[in-house]
């Protein structure tokens, strides 16, 4: 079926998995409200059921999306393969993040509807964000995602660590749609369009199209765009918000929000600068760069488990940043395979997180991961799976992951950028394999760990899926690496390849 965008159904037709979790989204709420009737009443465990089913009618729809075709590309909505495959990305968090909450969320005295409400308009934003080709329709999504994920982060009114990582992630938040709203203005003032296929076509292959507003406006969306991804030195707000909000909302900013950001990322500066390369791609070295070295030094000293991976989340930002410079296609593919790892990877590890610490996360220091392997295998056996995918150890996800950044990274002769990768990735062996240590190594606390960890069906099922994610995509990468590339190659405006992803 063609798309032309002439009429506002034939928008409605490319954004039918938004519209369709929108209006869930909606349904949702007003049944939680008449499900309750009273505030004190808590909501019920059915809520987070409904949500996943909203989520599988997204992932339908977003499958759907395969079957358009589009005429020309100046719509405000991309009908491609990379959006179709960051759309899975988002929809498999949201859905890990229902999976891991339900018991966390009842040991707290949050069951709240709302909070799956909110999480499935921020998903919605994440979809906008990264799939739009318009700068102010990737606005609206970047705030449509963040407003949400704000809330969420303070939703803990009991908690001051929630309330400060709140505030201080909405402040700059704010300040980062700021940068990123005066760059578009000056990128449209310069090319005269908003279409990034427009400033693509203005800006020209080799860049001399570009003027002042134009090179302006690419340097503070960068800014706006390092805010949203927790690059260093834009990463001010991300370990107190990280470490002040509910375990299971920091899992799905640490995973779900950062994706859509890179992805979003990739978009604009692949799609509409591509010929502006040569200006942006010293800026995109040296944020790698300070990003990794940082974040693993700082992630070194840390004592608590959420505020280290607090900071390895801002490691991986660095990781990504390395295939956003290579910008080619391999560079590309690698980036869409390494956010599926990552995804999975995150979200199970903070999983964990949640398992082991009790009602008030009350444990989160090293100490608490003491005997796990004797008290609980199985749920160190899946964290020891996750550290060393997060750490780059060869038969697991994030080690692939690492291969192909690298070998884009070397490809683009960016060697040294891809040595500063390899050792920073070597520091973060250390508080990785720390822990590790701890669960296998250590003798359990005082006390035990068994009367205090409590696994409930959900969390289990997303433990499962996540740790044999990682291990498959480890063992088996070559289906998903070539459909990273297939999307790789829609963004890019390059034919795939027939034989996968070495044969470029």
């Amino acid at each position: 079926m063609q798309i032309d965008y002439s009429t506002p159904d034939q928008y409605a037709l490319a954004l039918l998995p938004e519209i369709l979790l929108s209006v869930w989204a909606l349904l949702l709420l007003m049944v939680d409200v008449f499900q309750k009737g009273d505030r004190s009443v808590p909501s019920s465990p059915a809520i987070g059921w409904l949500t996943l089913a909203g989520l599988a009618m997204a992932a339908v729809a977003n499958g759907w999306l395969a079957t358009l075709s589009e005429t020309g590309s100046t719509g405000m909505i991309a009908l491609d393969s990379f959006r179709i495959f960051s759309n899975y990305i988002f929809l498999l968090a949201a859905a890990l993040f229902v999976l891991i909450s339900a018991r966390y969320l009842e040991d707290e005295n949050l069951r709240l509807g709302e909070l799956y409400v909110l999480a499935l308009i921020a998903t919605v934003g994440m979809m906008v964000f990264a799939g739009s080709r318009d700068l102010m329709v990737i606005f609206l999504g970047l705030e449509l995602m963040s407003v949400p994920v704000y809330v969420l982060t303070g939703v803990n009114r009991r908690d001051r660590r929630s309330a400060e990582g709140a505030l201080k992630y909405f402040l700059l938040g704010a300040f980062s749609s700021a940068f990123f709203l005066f760059g578009v203005a000056l990128v449209y003032g310069g090319a005269g369009s908003t279409n990034l296929s427009l400033i693509a076509a203005e800006v020209g292959v080799d860049g001399l199209g570009a003027n002042a507003l134009v090179l302006t406006g690419t340097a503070l969306l960068a800014v706006g765009f390092g805010f949203k991804v927790a690059a260093v030195p834009f990463h001010m707000w991300t370990p107190d918000a990280y470490e002040g909000a509910p375990a299971p909302v920091t899992a799905f900013m640490a995973a779900a929000v950062k994706a859509a950001a890179f992805a979003a990322f990739l978009r604009v500066f692949l799609t509409a600068f591509p010929g502006l390369y040569d200006t942006w791609d010293a800026m995109a070295i040296w944020l790698a760069v300070i990003t990794m070295v940082t974040a693993n030094l700082v992630a070194l000293v840390q004592g608590n488990v959420k505020r280290m991976l607090a900071y390895s989340s801002i490691a991986h930002a660095g990781y990504l940043l390395v295939a956003l410079a290579a910008a080619s296609r391999l560079g590309s593919a690698s980036f869409l395979f390494y956010l599926v790892v990552y995804t999975l990877m995150t979200m199970g590890s903070f999983a964990v997180v949640i398992a082991v610490g009790r009602r008030g996360e009350e444990r989160l220091d090293l100490e608490a991961y003491s005997g796990l392997a004797w008290e609980r295998p199985w749920l160190a056996v899946a964290m020891t799976i996750f550290l060393l995918s997060l750490a780059g150890f060869p038969f697991t996800g994030g080690f692939i992951g690492k291969v192909f950044i690298l070998r884009a990274a070397v490809e683009k002769g960016l060697v040294l950028l891809a040595v500063v990768l390899v050792l920073a990735s070597l520091l973060s062996y250390f508080y990785y394999l720390r822990v590790a240590w701890y669960m296998w190594f250590r003798e359990p606390v005082a006390g035990g760990t068994d009367a205090i960890i409590v696994v409930p069906p959900g969390m289990k099922v997303a433990l499962g899926v996540a740790a044999v994610g990682v291990v498959l995509l480890g063992i088996f990468p070559g289906q998903l690496l070539e459909l990273a590339e297939r999307s790789a190659a829609t963004l890019m405006q390059q034919p795939a390849p027939l034989f996968g992803i070495g044969d470029r």
